[in-house]
């Protein structure tokens, strides 16, 4: 397996983890939270429209909404945030995680917002850190390419996705797309997922 800079990889550039989560029961969640402050992603250049976060998880010590959004890659300290104690739910999806969890948020594309195509430069499970996107709500209008190839995602799934590469989403649709997404570090326990 190459990477689309015809780098080898040792895992697929997307794979769905054997797991499946209660949609209802995170949606009760994400519903609990509507009353959040949703703060503005900062890298403006790379979406149109709106797109925001909740951190769940967040650097130690960390207070300033943009830094707790950030998924610090030199952070050794990672703590859960007053959000994820309202969320049961979400906090049982992320405990499925055997692996040690960094950075966890609720990734907001509202109706009529994109992604523009970007690639994130260390998040590969070959670096030792890997994204896992969980889809809490979303609709047919969501596109998600990944090297060019649409990524089919529904709500309750897992998939680890190697942003890496070039990846765009689009949310054409009447409803915003809502994904937990996790940074962990990639062990032994993830790798044998991975690699199934």
């Amino acid at each position: 397996m190459a990477n689309a800079g015809g780098q080898a990889m040792r895992f697929p550039d997307r794979v769905r983890l054997p797991f499946a989560f209660d949609v209802p029961a995170m949606t009760a969640d994400l519903a609990a939270l509507q009353d959040a402050d949703w703060v503005e992603h900062f890298v403006k250049q790379n979406y149109s429209g709106d797109w925001s976060v909740i951190p769940l998880r967040a650097p130690a010590d960390e207070t300033h909404p943009i830094r707790m959004i950030y998924s610090d890659p030199t952070a050794t300290e990672w703590i859960d945030t007053p959000w994820l104690d309202r969320s049961p739910c979400l906090r049982h999806v992320i405990g499925t995680f055997q692996c040690p969890v960094k950075s966890v948020r609720l990734m907001r594309l509202a109706a009529g917002s994109r992604i523009h195509e970007h690639h994130d430069h260390d998040l590969m499970a070959e670096s030792g850190v890997a994204r896992i996107h969980v889809p809490v709500t979303t609709n047919p209008g969501v596109t998600f390419v990944l090297n060019g190839t649409p990524v089919a995602m529904a709500p309750g799934e897992a998939w680890y996705l190697r942003l890496a590469d070039p990846h765009a989403v689009r949310n054409e649709g009447p409803s915003d797309r809502v994904h937990l997404v996790l940074d962990v570090v990639v062990d032994a326990w993830l790798e044998r997922l991975l690699a199934r």
